[in-house]
């Protein structure tokens, strides 16, 4: 059966930035799909909550709270769900995001911050867990990019040379693990997770993005989860080295952030 390609039984993932968003909705995603899953952010709370409802479901789940900001502590995060899981599969690199600045308060640290918490991280957990996927069948790693590493848009200089990074990371970081562990990154456009809470709470500019898509919607975290579990599974695993556009069909960004001529 089809469906039975996309299952994830005795698989273990480990997803970033799972308190709340697209990694919250991941992490549920991969257990209802078979997968006990290590969640990890700052905030205990939060994880707590998303693993009382893997546990629910039947699956196991374990939290580490942490700041991801650290390289060290990234990369530990494989040793120790693999040491409290079994065994590691999947990665799902998901924690990153930049606030938008002017070009001319974009000084290099902040760019180089930019980079460091989108693409360092990825790279440092990815590392860390290549020994482990290789003892069983290999692995699949996710990546969350943005539609904004293809695209210009004012305000997101740093947010958006990350994310093309992360995108470009994913090609080179494929070739490298093939054939055993396969890498892709989604492109994510405007979904509704905090990061958007304030646009979706004032309908004249939630209005006029979803009037900038083609789908004349924001996408729900639920959604990059699906895609997340598909690139995940034996459904995807002829996929390696791609980045899967999920952003509503938009070409530029759809929200304005109204900064003037230098």
């Amino acid at each position: 059966m089809i469906l039975d390609t996309f299952r994830l039984d005795g698989r273990v993932a480990v997803v970033t930035g799972a308190g709340r968003g697209i990694g919250a909705a991941t992490a549920l995603a991969l257990a209802e799909a078979g997968a006990d899953v290590a969640l990890s952010a700052r905030t205990a709370t939060q994880l707590d909550e998303v693993a009382g409802k893997i546990r629910a479901l039947g699956r196991k789940a374990i939290t580490i709270p942490a700041d991801l900001s650290d390289l060290s502590t990234v990369a530990g995060l494989a040793d120790a769900t693999a040491a409290e899981l079994g065994r590691l599969d999947i990665i799902v690199n998901n924690v990153g995001g930049t606030m938008p600045n002017t070009f001319m308060t974009t000084s290099a640290d902040f760019l180089e911050d930019a980079f460091r918490f989108n693409v360092a991280t990825a790279h440092a957990l990815t590392q860390a867990a290549v020994p482990h996927m290789l003892k069983n069948d290999g692995g699949s790693v996710v990546n969350i990019s943005s539609m904004m590493g293809r695209s210009a848009g004012r305000g997101f200089l740093a947010y958006g040379t990350a994310k093309a990074a992360l995108a470009h990371w994913t090609r080179l970081a494929a070739t490298d693990l093939s054939p055993r562990i396969r890498v892709n990154a989604i492109a994510v456009g405007s979904v509704l997770t905090s990061a958007l809470e304030v646009v979706a709470q004032q309908p004249e500019i939630k209005a006029k993005m979803e009037a900038a898509t083609p789908l004349q919607r924001l996408g729900e975290p639920w959604e990059i989860a699906a895609a997340i579990v598909y690139l995940s599974s034996r459904a995807g695993g002829y996929i390696t080295g791609k980045v899967l556009e999920v952003d509503g069909g938009i070409e530029a960004p759809n929200l304005e952030l109204g900064l003037p001529d230098l």
